[in-house]
């Protein structure tokens, strides 16, 4: 047994305190720690929803202390699941870098976990994640190049067959077939990974069903990814912003928006995002701002030589009100 959840709860008139940590069994130390408060006649209506909380911050603690874990181990002990959690790692760089050589770091270190486990799913749904990164951000020449998003369609496929029950590949494969524009179809890959785990709280099903036109679920989504992760992807703030963009809710978009590209400066979409967001709201000197750092990350962008080649929305009117967004902040034809 290598962690250990303890809990207590505790009375005071008409008050109840739920208290959880967790703890390495191995160390002693505590890797988390909450408590929730409530009063003492909601205490039943509010357990359920501390266990699900609790369930999904200790998954994402124990992801990341298994991570470390792994580095400290003697090479000849890795395994599959090693390799694996050694490149999520790598990719969860790659979120905030947006370096195309972590992109390369987590594929060398996937076909080392293929190598023990020809089998692999987790390593299939993350490989076809990064096929899925160089074809919407210019990394290298697979930029908007299909057979790159075929690649990954290929590969969250293969990973959806060998584990139909692992909510992650669904959630992959719904993200690529939202950029390929089968939205029929990517809503029920995201509805099929929420069946599996409705704590599953994945940012590709937030960003997919906004291009669905589903933005206010979107929004619920990944606030409830933002909320269960304490590590959360600085693209899933992007994410948010963009939804409640979408909603026409620009004061709520601005503060995910900015800790986007404040985390992940080199991230062209947050930027672009966060430029047609200022634009919305008349901001028009901030707006210029971020449409120029979209130029310094990608010169050579063009919203209907990019965006209108990346976003498919499903909704037409939804696609207008974020290409005029981008036209207003001064962003090139």
């Amino acid at each position: 047994m290598r962690y250990v959840l303890e809990g207590s709860i505790r009375r005071g008139k008409d008050r109840v305190r739920i208290s959880a940590q967790l703890i390495d069994a191995a160390t002693g130390g505590h890797r988390w720690a909450e408590h929730y408060d409530c009063k003492f006649e909601d205490v039943f209506a509010v357990q359920d929803e501390v266990v699900r909380t609790i369930a999904a911050i200790l998954a994402a603690y124990v992801r990341k202390a298994e991570t470390e874990r792994t580095r400290a181990k003697p090479p000849n002990s890795w395994q599959a699941y090693d390799y694996y959690l050694q490149t999520a790692d790598a990719f969860s760089s790659f979120t905030s870098s947006f370096d195309v050589q972590d992109i390369y770091k987590t594929r060398r270190l996937l076909q080392q976990s293929l190598s023990v486990e020809a089998n692999y799913a987790r390593a299939y749904g993350l490989l076809a994640h990064t096929h899925e990164v160089v074809w919407v951000n210019r990394l290298d020449a697979d930029f908007l190049n299909p057979p790159a998003l075929d690649q990954a369609h290929q590969f969250a496929r293969r990973a959806v067959q060998l584990d139909p029950n692992f909510p992650e590949a669904h959630a992959i494969l719904g993200l690529v077939l939202a950029w390929k524009r089968q939205h029929e179809a990517s809503l029920t890959a995201i509805d099929r990974a929420l069946a599996l785990n409705p704590n599953h709280m994945d940012w590709r099903l937030g960003l997919a069903l906004v291009l669905a036109g589903h933005s206010r679920r979107a929004v619920e989504v990944l606030e409830g990814c933002m909320r269960l992760d304490p590590f959360h992807s600085p693209v899933a703030s992007g994410n948010l912003g963009f939804a409640h963009d979408m909603l026409r809710q620009y004061a709520q978009a601005l503060p995910a928006l900015r800790d986007c590209v404040s985390r992940a400066p080199n991230f062209r979409g947050g930027h672009g995002w966060l430029a047609a967001t200022y634009a919305q709201l008349g901001q028009m000197e901030q707006a210029r701002a971020e449409a120029a750092e979209a130029l310094r990350v990608q010169p050579d962008y063009t919203i209907t030589g990019t965006t209108g080649r990346i976003m498919g929305f499903k909704s037409a009117k939804d696609g207008k009100h974020y290409f005029d967004g981008l036209r207003k902040a001064g962003l090139p034809e």
